[in-house]
């Protein structure tokens, strides 16, 4: 025992100082690829009116980049387990500054299809931006597995702001190569994509997926996607994380995409529409430390519940003050938290629920789960606004968010009480096998099983 604690001490100094250098290169890792996303959001919609000729497919551009981001999901999940969070990480980087390139030639050529394409492969970016936020989670101890997530996610937030704003310089850039001026962003964004990778392939030494699956066989070290879906499935909690998590972004694109048309469609201006933006993403990552440290202390699905309750508020807000422009941009900062607290919690919770060898796989079904939701409700949204009107769509994403947080509780409930009962089970065995064993010398037998089951319950 005196010699095994100097050993667990320093492999635990070691474990710590990867860690903390492992989440200071992903947040990096998201600065620097989130500039060039965040030029893509900004510009897509232009680019798609522009180079289609039409007002109708102007939002196909932002529908194909979450499109890819969900098509990239699964195989870097797939190669993460096979090699490691940085082969896999640096490949989608390398993948988007592709896309970036792509989208680059295809503006200055004015080839809308080819725009397209590179928006797919510029996707792998944002697959990339969600999986960073596990790979802070793998080496993790379970008590700051949240707060170490959610530093991730925060960093997202730089790229959000600085990307857009970095659209001017893109221009000038466009301009020393002879391209035009629109260009410029995704020429910028794939330089970022590429120094992001370089970051990883150069700096995230030893990985942290790598590390943390040491000493397990490699017969179950490697597991196929569809284990992690059936490790998902098996374990409650896990079930209401991805719940969570898919349902929490389907509403927040769903009302987000629409409500600033519907704030134009109202008389907002240009500069307000903008602001509602920006207070939204500022909604969405600004507070992600403090949710991702409230799920260490208060639990994990007691925030997954507030921010769903958070998202109910949201759209009853959206509903009530459906004319007002003041309201509506409340409501915005309301969806952003909600999806922030949601999102945090049940990211880690889904890590939490799933065994070491299984979790990529399972973060790679999540991922693109959350995806698919998105694009999704993002092209469902308008056709409900339009067939129905704003006041349906939040009142329609309200329920959705009441149906979630039924489930998380109710499905919750039932894996306690399975486990309530397969305890029990393995009591009565443990107690019926102490009997037989010992036969008269019933009195030790009963001190062995409150002994097995004290020490259970600790």
């Amino acid at each position: 025992m005196g010699v095994n604690a100097p050993t667990e001490s320093a492999a635990d100094s070691t474990r710590v100082a990867i860690q903390r250098r492992t989440v200071v290169l992903l947040c990096l890792v998201q600065v620097l690829g989130g500039v060039s996303m965040g030029g893509a959001l900004a510009l897509g919609a232009i680019l798609g009116e522009e180079l289609s000729g039409t007002e109708s497919l102007a939002g196909l551009p932002a529908t194909v980049l979450t499109l890819g981001a969900a098509a990239a999901g699964l195989p870097l999940a797939a190669l993460a387990s096979a090699r490691g969070r940085r082969p896999a990480l640096a490949t989608g980087l390398m993948v988007a500054a592709t896309g970036a390139l792509i989208v680059a030639f295809a503006v200055d050529r004015g080839w809308f299809l080819l725009m397209l394409a590179g928006m797919i492969a510029l996707g792998s970016g944002t697959a990339v931006s969600l999986q960073a936020r596990f790979a802070a989670t793998d080496l993790a101890a379970p008590e700051t597995r949240g707060r170490d997530l959610s530093l991730v996610v925060w960093m997202t937030m730089v790229g959000a702001v600085v990307g857009p704003a970095l659209v001017p310089l893109g221009a000038t850039v466009a301009g020393w190569v002879g391209m035009a001026d629109m260009a410029g962003p995704f020429l910028l964004g794939a330089v970022g994509c590429l120094c992001a990778a370089t970051v990883l392939l150069v700096g995230l030494r030893p990985d942290p997926l790598v590390e943390a699956n040491r000493g397990v066989s490699e017969s179950t070290s490697r597991p196929s996607l569809a284990e992690g879906l059936s490790a998902i499935m098996q374990s409650p909690a896990a079930r209401a994380a991805l719940a969570a998590v898919v349902s929490a972004h389907a509403v927040m694109v769903g009302v987000m995409a629409l409500t600033p048309v519907h704030l134009h469609h109202g008389g907002a201006s240009v500069t307000l529409v903008g602001l509602s933006i920006s207070a939204h993403i500022a909604g969405m990552f600004a507070l992600s430390p403090l949710m991702g440290i409230l799920a260490d202390r208060a639990g994990r699905v007691p925030v997954i519940l507030t921010g769903q309750a958070v998202l109910v508020v949201s759209c009853i807000v959206g509903f009530v003050f459906v004319d007002s422009q003041a309201g509506l941009v409340a409501a915005l900062v309301l969806l952003g938290i909600g999806w922030s607290a949601s999102t945090v919690a049940a990211s880690t919770l889904l890590t939490d629920a799933v065994e070491v060898t299984r979790r990529a796989a399972a973060q790679g079904v999540s991922d693109t789960s959350m995806s698919l939701a998105g694009a999704g409700a993002g092209a469902l949204a308008g056709v409900v606004v339009g067939a129905f009107g704003y006041a349906t769509l939040v009142l329609g994403a309200g329920t959705i968010a009441v149906v979630t947080a039924v489930y998380v509780v109710v499905d919750g409930a039932r894996g306690r009480r399975r486990a309530a009962m397969a305890y029990s089970s393995i009591i009565s065995l443990a107690d019926g096998a102490g009997s037989a064993a010992s036969g008269p010398r019933v009195g030790e037998g009963s001190a062995c099983h409150s002994n097995s089951s004290d020490e259970r319950v600790s």
